[in-house]
């Protein structure tokens, strides 16, 4: 029979709308620059003034305050990827792990390249995370940077031998629209002694956009290097909270991102699904037993069609009062002639839902 899925057909034909692209991965590439400003360093662990003064504890690490900002909480990064190909380049491989109770993306350096002039280089592509619409409008990328000691050779004014990555700084680039390479400020967090830093708030800026020294839509792949240099002990590299902003100062939402409008049709989705099942076993249980009440099972089964042109009608006010309407009314108009199909379909099923547990209840008396 042709019930068992016209319920979620339809509400997922109806908000259809949402989706988007993303594009293919293209290379960014940079070297540091000396002369490059620094800004926003974070708060480094200060030490005691007093006697009296408590050890001071270990930094920990920031929670993201952005709803659209990248916290690598579901463990994906194929958005990002470990630049190993240049002559400064540390070599090593990304992961997401968990530091100090929050999920990060790691470079883990396998320290085969010498310290001095060593560069940990990350690439993240803002196209696969944000599309070619929403990368053409990154105005500002900001993130927080970490930094773990994996050996104790750090030499400080206080001891020799210790397990601390000392200074953290850095900064990076990328390949605009012109074709031009585009260097960030550099960033700076201090001097850390504890094996773990605290977060070093890095800001990029497109500081030449007006004059077209950003990322355009035409871009197969808008991505960006992430460059930690000066790298003063062994030690890993860790991004988190990774969000974007538009000219006006606002966060552009990601495209893995749910909108009010997807979690509506999922859960609408779960919901028929969940009818339709009941109403199956229903029907085998009155095969087998014949003593189900035939109007209660259509009743449910009716009320599962009410359900499923109740959530559509609600959808689609949501979308009539929203500036995305006019884009998607075409679809609307189209999805709702479909639910006008599949309620003629559901009632074709009830009845030979009917006939069949009719055809059971005399095969078994």
């Amino acid at each position: 029979m042709n019930y068992k899925s016209f319920i979620a057909g339809a509400m997922a034909f109806a908000l259809a709308a949402c989706a988007a692209g993303c594009g293919d991965k293209k290379d960014s590439d940079s070297k540091p620059d000396s002369n490059k400003e620094t800004t926003a360093p974070a708060e480094t662990t200060a030490e005691p003034t007093t006697e009296e003064a408590a050890e001071p504890e270990p930094p920990k690490p920031v929670e993201a305050t952005d709803p659209n900002a990248v916290t690598f909480d579901d463990g994906v990064f194929d958005f990002a990827f470990a630049k190993n190909d240049d002559d400064d380049c540390a070599k090593g491989e990304l992961s997401v792990v968990e530091l100090m109770g929050n999920k990060m993306l790691k470079f883990t350096d396998d320290n085969t390249v010498p310290l001095k002039g060593k560069v940990q280089k990350i690439g993240i592509s803002a196209t696969k995370l944000l599309g070619n619409e929403g990368a053409a409008k990154v105005r500002s990328i900001e993130f927080d940077m970490y930094a773990q000691a994996t050996a104790d050779h750090l030499k400080t004014d206080e001891a020799d031998g210790v397990r601390a990555p000392g200074w953290i700084g850095g900064g990076g680039g990328t390949v605009t629209a012109q074709e031009k390479w585009y260097d960030f400020k550099e960033f700076s967090g201090g001097e850390y002694n504890f094996e773990t830093s605290g977060n070093v708030h890095a800001v990029f800026k497109f500081l030449l956009a007006d004059s077209g020294q950003c990322w355009s839509e035409e871009m197969e792949d808008a991505n960006f290097l992430i460059m930690r240099w000066g790298v003063a002990n062994e030690s890993d590299m860790f991004i988190d909270n990774i969000v974007f902003y538009d000219e006006d100062g606002k966060s552009i939402p990601l495209l893995n991102q749910k909108s009010d409008a997807d979690k509506l049709k999922e859960s609408a989705k779960e919901k028929a699904s969940e009818a339709k099942a009941e109403f199956d076993e229903a029907v085998e249980n009155a095969k087998a037993e014949a003593g189900k009440d035939l109007e209660e099972m259509k009743a449910e089964y009716e009320k599962a069609v009410a359900d499923m042109k109740a959530d559509f009608e609600k959808t689609k006010d949501e979308f009539k009062n929203s500036e995305e309407y006019e884009k998607v009314k075409a679809e609307i108009e189209k999805a709702e002639e479909q639910v006008k199909n599949d309620a003629a379909k559901a009632k074709e099923a009830i009845e030979e839902a009917s006939k069949a547990i009719e055809e059971a209840k005399k095969n078994n008396k």
